[in-house]
């Protein structure tokens, strides 16, 4: 039989105040989503300012890159360079900002952004996802 580590809720408080403290340090107003293995919800929290939607489209992104088993911005780079017929894929978003957490090669999670340009959402789930390290 094998193991492998799960995100606590100690682990998803950690992420979620450092991709929170990488959001406000830069004056984002995003919404933060972070996911199981599996893209089922543990926490999101959407920031001062952020637009409803932001919750939504956080979500998926997390969800999207813990299915997918990598980071939403390879489907969106897919799809920009001319893969279209990837949009019926059963991802339910492409677009850049969720990014998988890793531990000992295998994916435990993921954490999705959105509310301000795709790299920056990239950004914060980075950071966040730093915070296990």
């Amino acid at each position: 039989m094998q193991s492998k580590a799960v995100l606590g809720q100690a682990e998803v408080a950690r992420i979620l105040a450092a991709a929170r403290a990488e959001a406000q340090q830069h004056n984002w107003a995003v919404a933060i989503a972070v996911v199981d293995d599996g893209g089922h919800p543990l926490a999101l929290e959407r920031l001062d300012g952020c637009a409803p939607i932001g919750a939504y489209i956080a979500t998926e992104k997390a969800r999207s890159a813990a299915i997918g088993r990598r980071e939403t911005k390879g489907y969106e780079d897919m799809v920009n360079g001319g893969r279209s017929a990837f949009l019926s894929a059963p991802l339910i978003t492409s677009l850049e900002g969720g990014v998988p957490v890793i531990v000992d090669g295998q994916v435990v999670g993921a954490v999705g952004v959105s509310g301000v340009k795709a790299e920056q959402d990239a950004q914060v789930a980075k950071a966040g996802i730093a915070a296990l390290a």
